[in-house]
């Protein structure tokens, strides 16, 4: 018998076992308006100093994200458009093209600044390719698992297991070692970990498979000589500002001094050219140094409350493909969130990872926004009330359904459909 998932695994249904089509989570498309609307402001604040330091028009940082914005906004409604069974037949074509990417991004030319294969540049165009293999994982990982589960084989060794294993080693070795982007690959094994838990994967044999991605952290760190620097300045950044340490010492400077209201919109010293990545992978320190810690505090809130709106989507969706999507793009959102602010905070290495939907940064802004309106869609297709399968024809069904055990929990005063006894 197929191991039951984290989530309702017969999904959600009217009574007459139909899945209809309703209006979606508009919360979830508010909140992420929300960010990207903050982040361009903050970026307009800073733009002066950026201009100055890098010595461009004042416009031209702003022009640029309000490019980027309506592009993530074109690529969210598109994504929201496609019918739910677009994606897994879509998922063998986003793959080919995530590995034709990453060849070619092997062969051209890298930046002076940005010494790694990360970035495919045409002109004045760049693009991430991490960014696309998150999206590609994210409909393939999917669209495998649900498979498997479909086929009974969900905890099978040699049929889920080790493919997911040498997937994984694949990643590793594309994204941090060739592409030196140990954050992305972070983010990336963290859907994969979040995604085969939801599947129904055994939470031990889940954990051997993050055994071996701990291992594969370690031979990379361990292997480069500039990421052993970073983890030494994570751990002592004050002992060298002005080289190795000098964008951690930056940032906790910017959140220092933000204190507990912020300096106010359009005071800030460290976007002149003191803290490295202002707009983009450093936007947190300036956050906390004009909003103060009560700033701070009303972004995180805004990120767990779209963390909360994915959390509930998953638990009242039918059919285990979107509910996997869904989780993977949580734990997206979630720890890319989680690296960003931990680094500018000093709680973590600092690994060059933008902050969701916030962050200058077209690439990661348009992927994220492109999955989070394939959730949109999913929402479309969500119900409170509930079928669960009578025992036997004289058994009135019960539930138990909760997203952090081994089911569903049914929301409060949601009403509980059951099957007519025989």
């Amino acid at each position: 018998m197929a191991r039951r998932s984290p989530l309702n695994t017969a999904g959600p249904r009217y009574s007459d076992g139909a899945v209809r089509r309703h209006k979606p989570d508009h919360w979830l498309l508010v909140l992420s308006g929300l960010l990207m609307g903050f982040g361009l402001i903050v970026l307009y604040s800073i733009s002066p100093g950026l201009s100055a330091s890098q010595h461009v028009s004042q416009s031209y940082f702003v022009s640029k994200q309000l490019i980027d914005v309506a592009l993530g906004i074109a690529a969210f409604a598109a994504a929201a458009s496609m019918p739910l069974g677009f994606w897994p037949k879509s998922a063998k074509s986003l793959a080919v093209v995530a590995l034709l990417c990453s060849a070619l991004v092997m062969v051209m030319p890298v930046d002076q600044m940005y010494q790694a294969h990360r970035w495919i540049r045409l002109g004045g165009f760049s693009f991430q390719v991490a960014e696309l293999i998150k999206l590609a994982l994210l409909v393939g990982v999917a669209q495998f698992l649900a498979e498997q589960y479909r086929r009974d084989k969900i905890a099978d060794f040699q049929s889920t297991l080790k493919p997911l294993i040498i997937l994984l080693l694949v990643v590793a070795a594309i994204v941090a070692k060739l592409q030196s982007d140990l954050g992305s690959a972070g983010v990336i094994i963290a859907m994969m970990f979040l995604m085969a838990y939801v599947a129904g994967i055994p939470l031990k044999k889940v954990m051997m498979v993050g055994g071996i991605a701990l291992v594969v952290a370690v031979l990379a760190i361990s292997t480069s000589a500039y990421r052993r620097d970073r983890l030494a300045t994570f751990l002592h950044p004050e002992k060298d500002c002005l080289t190795t340490g000098y964008q951690a010492c930056q940032a906790l400077i910017s959140v220092g001094s933000g204190g507990v209201m912020g300096l106010g919109l359009g005071y800030s010293v460290q976007a002149y050219g003191y803290l490295p990545e202002a707009g983009n992978d450093s936007i947190f320190a300036i956050i906390a140094e004009k909003f103060g810690f009560i700033g701070t505090v009303i972004v995180i809130v805004v990120y767990g409350a779209i963390i909360t709106r994915l959390k509930r989507i998953a638990e009242h969706t039918a059919g285990m493909f979107q509910k996997l999507i869904v989780a993977g793009v949580l734990a997206w959102l979630a720890v890319q969130m989680t690296i960003n602010i931990g680094a500018m905070v000093g709680l973590l290495p600092l690994k060059g990872i933008t902050l969701p939907l916030i962050s200058q940064g077209g690439t990661s802004l348009i992927f994220l926004t492109a999955a989070l309106g394939i959730v949109f869609q999913i929402s479309r297709y969500t119900s409170y009330s509930l079928v669960e399968p009578a025992i036997d024809a004289n058994e009135t069904p019960t539930t138990n359904y909760s997203f952090d055990g081994r089911g569903l929990r049914r929301p409060r005063n949601a009403p509980l459909v059951t099957r007519p006894r025989a």
